[in-house]
């Protein structure tokens, strides 16, 4: 058992103060540490310096570690070039991050408080570097392959890596499943992988409506991925719609990474089955796909939440960042109730679409911490402040254990 005592503590609805927390592997108590300290007189204590808080630790719901060798390869702005210029640079790409590059990015991900993440992987490459990260991890293998005359070779790719996935047997690693998208995935495969999901109450994602490409192919197999797919897949039409796409998913609860061309229609349907949005406003910048309407969203009490993606079409995997750069692009909407929404986003909201036992400072869930550094008392603002200003992570602690500071 071990006792921390903050300054402060964050919690979903308010700032706490003048209470320490007792933890194992789980969060046990909150209260004052001279109560905590009668009730476990054996616990280690840590008194933490003055304006110190204590928040959930981060959730990073979608990540492409694979991708993490690119810097300055790929072509930002528009997505078809960007497409294009993945498929031109793949190998290297691909060849060229090995365990060193995806540990170095999953340890730039805890130094900036990230706890948890969903990694979505395209060859299972990464299998054993997130096997190994300390945070815990979603993960996702991914599904790909329009082609029906290749569905059975492409099932038992995926197959193989799901079961490797299963054989790493850890505390807060889970094997789970991604259909890439509905213009790259055959719906028989769809179906495959679907059944597998429900009789193994495994988490799902999948990307949908990231750009006005697919936007246009899906309702009308036209527009910039009609060259795309004859040239590449010797196809002229959409394997799916939109709607054939999304009923695939009417009882099983799935996370739709970006959605930012998603119409009404699509919206209410998504909203129907609680489905959840991952926002990724960096790379739907970078790529040239806009900025989808968190409004829409909200409108239909939809649950989003904030990710980085990968760095195929990011510059930086910190959760801080991404928040940032949300707080600016949606200009719109008020600006402490968006810093709080976005908190919330990448801890608890997360947490709910991750359906993990984490993202609060709560009794009975995960500690997973970390300690900030602030520079003075925190005002009613401190949602702003915290995206704003970068305070020092000085300690993080996953599963009650320390990860990170002394």
């Amino acid at each position: 058992m071990q006792i921390i005592s903050p300054n402060y503590i964050l919690t979903p609805d308010a700032v706490l103060s003048d209470l320490a927390i007792a933890f194992d592997k789980t969060i046990q108590k909150i209260a004052p540490l001279d109560e905590l300290k009668k009730e476990y007189p054996d616990a280690e204590i840590t008194e933490l310096e003055k304006n110190s808080l204590v928040m959930p630790g981060l959730i990073n719901a979608h990540v492409h570690i694979e991708f993490s060798a690119n810097k300055t390869s790929l072509s930002y702005g528009d997505f078809m070039n960007w497409l294009y210029s993945v498929i031109e640079n793949r190998e290297d790409l691909i060849g060229g991050c090995d365990a060193a590059c995806m540990g170095k990015a999953i340890d730039a991900m805890l130094e900036s408080g990230i706890t948890t993440f969903g990694a979505v992987s395209s060859h299972g490459m990464d299998l054993q570097a997130c096997a190994d990260a300390p945070q815990n991890v979603v993960f996702f293998n991914e599904l790909i392959g329009s082609q029906a005359t290749m569905a059975d070779a492409l099932f038992g790719d995926f197959i193989s890596r799901l079961d490797a996935s299963k054989s790493v047997i850890r505390d807060g690693f889970y094997p789970a499943v991604a259909i890439h998208s509905p213009y790259s995935v055959h719906p028989v495969l769809i179906k495959k992988a679907l059944e597998i999901v429900k009789n193994e109450d495994l988490k799902l994602t999948a990307h949908f409506m990231e750009s006005e490409a697919e936007r246009n192919w899906l309702d009308s197999n036209e527009g910039d991925f009609k060259d795309f797919f004859e040239k590449f897949l010797k196809q002229n039409y959409a394997v799916s719609d939109s709607k054939e796409f999304l009923e695939h998913f009417n009882t099983q609860k799935t996370l739709l990474t970006h959605v930012v061309k998603a119409n009404d229609e699509e919206l209410k349907t998504i909203a129907a089955n609680e489905h959840t949005v991952i926002h990724c406003p960096i790379s739907n910048r970078l790529l040239g796909n806009g900025a989808i309407d968190l409004n829409a969203l909200e409108a239909q009490n939809i649950n989003w939440v904030c990710a980085t993606d990968g760095l195929s079409s990011n510059y930086v995997l910190d959760l801080f960042e991404e928040m940032k750069c949300a707080l600016f692009m949606h200009s719109e909407m008020p600006l402490l109730d968006l810093a709080k929404k976005l908190i919330n986003s990448v801890t608890i909201n997360a947490a709910s679409a991750l359906n993990l036992n984490t993202g609060e400072i709560a009794e009975g869930k995960n500690a997973d911490m970390l300690v900030l550094d602030l520079d003075k008392e925190p005002s009613e603002e401190l949602a702003i402040h915290l995206i704003l200003h970068r305070y020092n992570i000085s300690k993080v602690y996953i599963n009650g254990k320390k990860e990170k500071g002394n």
